[in-house]
């Protein structure tokens, strides 16, 4: 089936990076203004001439491509009036076709996309400026393709200037321009006037932090008016203050969808995950004679399965030690991140603590944690055998912990605190 879009009017393609644009103004207002079903995206691939024959056979025919890539596979999911969406992801997994598929850039090859309110894009500031002309004049050729006429926009004129911020480079053609004076006076243009739906690809990892700031406080402006945000973007920090919901796309499909602190800490965790070192083989070191770990158990549980625990929790980490001399091994146990960036150590040897011997090669050790300060989020617990010096390191245990609850605190633990009124 081939994709379906219902519109109450056309635009070119061309234009459409600019132009807000009204669709079904006259749905019901409980609809969403943006519900898709099933949208799905496929490119032909055709590196040969044979290949680029079929191809043309395909889309003639109206069929299906015989080699494809799917670029996106049935993504399913609503956004309603006063709604704020971040669409985050991996570079490549199908953000921005999704995006220019909502703005109608790009025509889905198969389910149902319903739009309703007018809709303005930003998918690419500057996109529609002519190179020869002056900032001045393209502030009136973008907005006349907004819609606006020229005395509206002298009226908006100042304004806008205002938020571009290029001084008198206004007056010079454009083709003279630095990447961020362009994208300045592109945001500035596009937000001249405000629409039902605001789509942004990547805005706010453009610009300097002056800009990136006044971006932000718009945006949030925005909002609070009754906007409506589709946000693609890298940073989980502007996902997290400016969206209420969050979409992942993985490589295509819709992976998970809800709430947005939840949505990207699942992220982070699968980002952090993924570049994580791998973990060494503790046997190796007891056959080679060292200071080993035979085993490590969290709140009385194998370590080996990992343990999720409310934000604030206790956790007792214990486990047992191999000493190949029978002297009492040293224990280090830490917390990192799922990359590896360390987070908190201590070692028996730090707080003068011997270990009990179990048997003639194995110490056993207990470490508590009355309270958790650990932020949510996914980390990793390492459980280490060290020599009874505490110099060299031996041999590892790693052990998954996932720290559950809500905040929108930055970092990885929380640091007692107060805010006084002076």
């Amino acid at each position: 089936m081939r994709g379906r879009v219902c519109r109450r009017a056309v635009v070119p393609a061309s234009l459409r990076l600019f132009r807000g644009f009204h669709l079904m103004s006259g749905s019901p207002a409980e609809a969403p203004l943006i519900s898709l079903s099933g949208i799905g995206k496929s490119y032909p691939i055709a590196n040969s001439a044979a290949g680029r024959i079929r191809t043309l056979y395909s889309l003639l025919r109206r069929q299906p491509f015989t080699e494809r890539y799917d670029a996106l596979t049935d993504i399913s999911f609503d956004v309603r009036r006063g709604e704020s969406l971040g669409l985050i992801g991996v570079n490549g997994a199908g953000k921005s076709t999704l995006l220019k598929i909502i703005a109608g850039v790009v025509k889905p090859t198969s389910g149902d996309l319903q739009l309703r309110g007018r809709i303005s894009a930003l998918l690419e500031l500057g996109a529609g400026f002519h190179p020869e002309y002056t900032g001045r004049q393209n502030v009136f050729l973008a907005t006349a393709l907004m819609g606006l006429s020229e005395q509206e926009t002298r009226g908006r004129l100042d304004d806008i200037l205002a938020f571009a911020d290029i001084g008198e480079h206004v007056d010079q053609p454009i083709k003279h321009y630095s990447s961020g004076m362009i994208v300045r006076l592109g945001f500035a243009v596009a937000t001249t006037v405000s629409p039902d739906i605001l789509i942004t690809d990547e805005v706010l990892a453009v610009g300097d932090e002056s800009f990136q700031r006044k971006c932000i406080a718009w945006m949030e402006n925005y909002l609070s008016n009754g906007g409506t945000l589709l946000l693609c973007a890298h940073s989980m920090f502007h996902v997290q203050k400016l969206c209420q919901k969050a979409a992942w796309i993985h490589d295509g499909r819709l992976h998970a969808y809800g709430d947005s602190n939840r949505v990207t800490r699942e992220y982070l965790a699968w980002h952090d995950a993924r570049n994580a070192p791998k973990a060494q083989d503790h046997a190796l070191a007891i056959k080679s004679g060292h200071y080993a770990v035979l085993s490590v158990t969290l709140n009385e549980r194998p370590g080996t399965e990992g343990i999720t625990l409310p934000e604030g929790a206790a956790l007792r980490i214990a486990g047992r030690l191999f000493s190949p001399d029978g002297r009492p091994p040293t224990a280090l146990v830490g917390f990192v991140r799922k990359d590896g960036m360390p987070i908190y150590g201590v070692s028996s040897e730090m707080d003068g603590h011997v270990l009990s011997r179990v048997s003639d090669n194995e110490f056993s050790f207990e470490l508590e944690l009355s309270e958790l300060t650990l932020l949510p989020g996914a980390y990793t617990i390492k459980a280490h055998a060290l020599d009874p010096e505490g110099y060299r390191l031996f041999d590892e245990i790693v052990c998954d912990l996932i720290v559950t609850g809500e905040s929108r605190e930055l970092g990885a633990c929380r640091l007692p605190h107060r805010w006084n009124t002076l």
